[in-house]
């Protein structure tokens, strides 16, 4: 044999090529050692005996992956593909895949072979409280929870010889607030609350019991039943989301205030009652929960009339989504927070639609930090922009904008943007910004002669 057919045979290591037949081998082997373990689990009885199983079928997985099929040879580009017959590393990697894929579908029927466990049980019942603590429920709903927790803590009893049950006394939240002959004593516990405390004693009766799952599997599996029907008790039972739009409402009170309907729908004039009246709360009520567009407009203007601070958190989630309305009355209620400003701030650079709101908005407000960015859209291409941010600086009042408000007046080739920076430097009041707008008295502009004769010096100094 010459040396280049000896090299031949080797890779470019110098390692002789895989043994094609003893993979074929081992992976017959590792074929006869799944056979043999999808038999054990079909016997398997107990933990112990699935305990076994797992520790074989760890030690068959690791041979499976201690056999490396090499890469099957580059096709010869002068032969046909479709053609070729497949080269045998290509059908001992398809072995290979199989036999992987069959261990993994007896790891998972493994799992499902075992328990049930009573942690299965704990586990459904924590959500299960969860559901119940997690969810604002009505009259009828606390009424069907009470009963079917009720009968699931009779049926844990049983099952394990545990004095169980829903304490006394719960009345359900929605009574007491509609009812005004139930009086619940200051200590006493919501439904849920209630609720969810027995719960938490059935959860722990169950670890108490010390449940096996050979020994007891009858006993964890009626558990389970038992579980099953308090989750689909809870499911059924009624959630305040259930409820339609106008039954909610009539539930809060928000039609209380009508004794007659003047206007159409009676939800408008039960919001005109409200707003007259000052009831916050039921206009907030009122703008969540009813899916129109004309009385959320109506809402909002509302809103916008009253001002209230109980309106900065829906407002501000509005106008985080370039809403303009609720701007405006984030400038109306002008409470100078931190999260508001910053919300603010995003649309001072913005497009003009968005620009003016927020703008008013950050003066009326006074935010001080805001001064710089304002004052940079003095020298913005569109006057009404320029106009409107001189304004605002007016409304905050900080002696900082007064030079570049001066520039303004000086220089802009708008005299209605030179009237608004007039307008905002008599706003500013101090001596030095009066002495500044005083000086245009004759100016060019009628409208920044105006601005510049209302000044008082006098008053100022």
């Amino acid at each position: 044999m010459s040396e280049d057919d000896t090299n031949g045979d080797e890779d470019e290591s110098g390692t002789p090529p895989a043994d094609l037949e003893t993979i074929r081998e081992n992976l017959t082997s590792v074929e006869s050692d799944v056979e043999t373990l999808e038999g054990e689990l079909e016997d398997a009885q107990t933990e112990d005996d699935l305990d076994v199983v797992e520790a074989d079928l760890e030690d068959v997985r690791a041979d499976l992956e201690s056999i490396e099929v090499p890469e099957p040879p580059e096709p010869d580009e002068d032969e046909d593909e479709e053609e070729a017959e497949p080269a045998p590393e290509e059908e001992l990697q398809e072995t290979y895949d199989d036999l992987e894929s069959d261990l993994d579908d007896l790891e998972s029927d493994l799992e499902d072979q075992r328990g049930p466990y009573a942690e299965d049980v704990i586990g459904e019942v924590s959500g299960v409280r969860s559901t119940i603590t997690g969810a604002r429920w009505t009259i009828e709903g606390d009424e069907e929870l009470i009963a079917v927790v009720d009968d699931f803590l009779a049926e844990v009893g049983d099952l394990l010889g545990s004095d169980l049950s829903v304490p006394d006394g719960l009345e359900p939240a929605e009574a007491a607030e509609l009812r005004d002959d139930v009086d619940l004593p200051a200590d006493g516990a919501s439904v849920p609350e209630g609720l969810d405390s027995a719960l938490e004693d059935a959860e722990t009766a169950v670890e108490d019991a010390d449940l096996d799952a050979d020994d007891d599997a009858e006993t964890i599996a009626g558990l389970l039943e038992a579980t099953d029907d308090l989750e689909t008790g809870v499911d059924e039972s009624t959630e305040w989301t259930d409820l339609e739009v106008r039954e909610q409402l009539r539930r809060e009170g928000f039609y209380d205030v009508l004794d007659h309907v003047k206007d159409f729908p009676p939800e408008w004039h039960a919001l005109k009652v409200h707003e007259a009246e000052g009831n916050v709360d039921q206009i907030l009520l009122a703008y969540d929960s009813l899916d129109s567009d004309f009385m959320e407009e109506h809402c909002l203007e509302a809103l916008e009339r009253l001002a209230p601070e109980e309106a900065i958190d829906p407002m501000l989630q509005k106008a985080g989504r370039r809403d303009t309305a609720a701007m405006t009355i984030l400038g109306k209620i002008g409470v100078d927070d931190e999260e508001v400003v910053d919300t603010l701030l995003d649309y001072v650079d913005s497009n003009r639609d968005l620009q003016r709101p927020a703008l008013r908005a950050l003066g009326e407000i006074g935010a001080e930090e805001a001064v710089q960015p304002i004052a940079d859209q003095l020298v913005a291409d569109d006057p009404d922009v320029r106009s409107w941010a001189a304004r605002a600086l007016g409304l905050i009042g900080d002696t900082r904008a007064i030079a570049p408000l001066a520039d303004v007046l000086a220089d802009d080739e708008e005299d209605r943007v030179r009237a608004s920076a007039a307008w905002a430097l008599t706003q500013i009041g101090t001596a030095d910004a009066l002495e500044i707008v005083a000086d245009y008295a004759d100016d060019r502009a009628y409208l920044v002669q105006i601005e510049a004769r209302n000044v008082d010096l006098e008053s100022a100094a």
